[in-house]
């Protein structure tokens, strides 16, 4: 029965916002209608959203709300806008074999608005009558972060933004214009036994859509939940070909990672449902709060593991309210990486064909980018996805009596967004923002089809190279960073020239000569701008560098800041090693510099102010934070702990 879920259960989201577009995303247990009132200097403007709200079902109790408002008036910049979102039932809502039509829009029209202060108050800060958001002239104030891992020990990088925030959220001097998160936003490839089992909790609670499963003995999601595999021996079902010992050979080196390379592939989600449900989970409480999960039937040895997993994934759980606050008060822009996917996502030419190949691991990465684009990419750039975001809905409007989804649609769906060459995007803010697809348009290298793919091929750099003429400076999202620890690259690099580039996850931007070298001429280009802010993620451990171009008079200034995980870290004992035989191996006079493609570049690290003397790697979970000057050079850059100690970036001296 669904009268006794709540009406909303995530969200809502800010995504995409301007003065004169606010782009929001809510789902709930049935089709709503809204209304948004937004208030500035006392004034409150309401707004129908009915023809700005896209309604798409997911299941018999679930169905997302694409809010997309275009105002005739601009909205002012650089102050405090309150907002109330409040709603009421939607005359979609499907009829009952009890009462009809006619009855149901008599009961919606006697039914008065519920505003936020009635359904929302979680998502207020203590001082506010309700939530609020800052269009910011200037895009000189960023949060961004990556790799936020549930079951990982530690605090959410997230929910220190959400503190940090409480204590300023007043000031609309402090305010970032945006919270970047610069991949992994969820870990579809590595997942605690805890949240599995919430997951598939939450598809019976909301009625999630089903669908076919091919390329496998089992028939559909459903069956797949009943699977003893389900828990923590999912690497067993998935995918491998005939001949699996030439496979391993021909492509691992025996290691047994038939397709799927992860390391943590025991869990790994495979149907839309949990995707869907896992993007729930982690962004809101309110899901939580519905189910009951038991622990599965497991082995004496799965238990243990389930157990000590446990812990985490509460500890996750309870910091939920904050980063759901958080993401109703801060403009939210995404972009994948490996994860959202699964690891290792299009690393080489081979890895491509043998997944793409193959049905139920098509079937797989697919699903992950339908979700991709129904919870994260919308948001990002409304007017760029109208194409498959339609193709979507049509898709799930497919959904019979049963809760089964077509087949045959889904199969096309999943081939036209692997097609789909769109994902990147670019914001007219000052400086100009250019976010980066470094997963669907590589490099292939076709005469080493083994060897790792370029991050992104010629064309999408040629379309980047577009997006950077004649701007001042720019801020740039890329995945992975485009200037990394040269030792590390270097060590990918050998395992590379072995043969084993995935054993070491050799993707960085340095890897593949075509994009390298293409990538450095971009940067160096005269018309190209002057100042370089790229913000990465992906490696979990944060740093930061400062580039210019050797023997070059009015060489362009580039920032290379790093920020990761907002929960994930590096084995440290690890970490201290590379850096150190980083700084040896590598330091000014090295000349190992020469065998680097950047040797044209110089290389100046920033020192976080609380590490040891010399360290340059810092490791520990947070939030990056980064001030612009009005040039479009930072000011400042900050990791705001998740354990709320907060370390200094500072440049070293030349």
């Amino acid at each position: 029965m669904s009268d006794d879920l709540p009406d909303i259960l995530a969200g809502p989201i800010l995504r995409r916002a301007a003065p004169q577009r606010l782009v929001l995303w809510l789902a709930a247990s049935r089709p709503l209608e809204f209304q948004l009132t937004l208030i500035t200097d006392d004034v409150a403007r309401p707004h129908d959203l009915e023809a700005a709200t896209t309604r798409i079902a997911v299941g018999t109790h679930a169905h997302l709300h694409l809010i997309d408002l275009q105002l005739d008036d601009a909205l002012p910049q650089d102050a405090i806008i309150a907002y109330d979102l409040a709603y009421r039932l939607s005359s979609e809502r499907e009829s009952t074999g009890c009462e009809s039509a006619e009855r149901e829009n008599a009961e919606k029209e006697s039914v008065d608005w519920r505003s936020m202060k009635d359904w929302g108050e979680s998502l207020f800060y203590d001082d506010e009558p309700l939530p609020t958001l800052v269009l910011r002239s200037r895009y000189d104030n960023l949060l961004h972060g990556s790799c936020r891992k549930p079951h990982h020990p530690g605090q959410d990088g997230l929910a220190r933004a959400d503190r940090w925030l409480s204590e300023r959220h007043a000031d609309h001097d402090a305010r970032p214009a945006a919270l970047l998160m610069t991949g992994d936003q969820i870990y579809a490839d590595d997942v605690a036994g805890p949240m599995l089992a919430a997951i598939h909790a939450l598809i019976a609670r909301l009625g999630l859509y089903d669908e076919c499963l091919e390329g496998t003995d089992i028939a559909s999601g459903s069956e797949l939940y009943a699977r003893d595999e389900t828990y923590y021996q999912r690497d067993e079902l998935l995918p491998a070909i005939r001949s699996t010992e030439a496979l391993r050979e021909k492509f691992f080196g025996g290691v047994r990672k038939p397709i799927f390379t992860t390391a943590s592939a025991e869990n790994h989600l495979i149907t839309f449902a949990e995707l869907l449900a896992m993007y729930l989970l982690v962004w809101s409480p309110t899901p939580w709060r519905l189910l009951t999960v038991e622990m599965p039937e497991l082995t004496p040895e799965e238990r243990d593991r389930y157990g000590d997993q446990q812990p985490q994934i509460d500890a996750f759980v309870a910091e939920l309210p904050s980063v759901a606050r958080l993401l109703a008060h801060l403009p939210t822009l995404m972009i994948f990486d490996d994860h959202d996917v699964t690891d290792d996502w299009n690393l080489s030419a081979a890895w491509e064909a043998a997944v793409h190949e193959h049905p139920f691991s098509r079937r797989i990465v697919g699903n992950a980018l339908i979700a991709y684009l129904l919870c994260q990419g919308w948001g990002n750039d409304p007017d760029g996805l109208t194409e498959p975001l339609n193709a979507s809905r049509e898709w799930l409007d497919s959904a019979g009596d049963d809760g089964r989804l077509d087949c045959q649609a889904h199969n096309q769906l999943v081939t036209r967004l692997l097609r789909f060459t769109g994902w990147s995007y670019t914001l007219d803010s000052t400086p100009r923002l250019v976010v980066l697809d470094t997963r669907t348009r590589r490099w292939r290298s076709e005469r080493h089809r083994h060897h790792p793919s370029g991050l992104m091929d010629w064309e999408a750099l040629s379309e980047f190279q577009q997006a950077l003429l004649e701007e001042p400076s720019v801020i740039i999202v890329s995945p992975a960073p485009v200037f990394g620890v040269k030792l590390i690259e270097g060590i990918q690099r050998l395992f590379t020239w072995f043969g084993k580039p995935l054993l070491v996850d050799a993707e960085n931007w340095m890897a593949h000569p075509g994009a390298a070298h293409t990538m450095l001429n971009i940067l160096r280009h005269s018309r190209t701008p002057q100042r370089y802010v790229i913000l990465s993620g992906d490696v979990h451990y944060s740093f930061v560098y400062a580039i210019t171009i050797r023997q070059r008079r009015n060489s362009p200034r580039m920032w290379q800041i790093t920020s990761s995980g907002l929960k994930n870290t590096f084995p440290d004992t690890l970490l201290d090693w590379f850096d150190r035989l980083n700084r040896w191996l590598y330091a000014p006079w090295s000349p190992l510099n020469w065998l680097t493609k950047r040797r044209r570049m110089a290389v100046v690290p920033y020192y976080p102010e609380r590490a040891s003397k010399g360290e340059r790697l810092w490791n520990r979970a947070g939030i990056g934070q980064v001030l612009l000057d009005d040039h479009g050079a930072p000011r400042e850059v900050m990791q705001l702990g998740a354990d709320d100690c907060d370390t200094r970036f500072r440049e070293a001296s030349r």
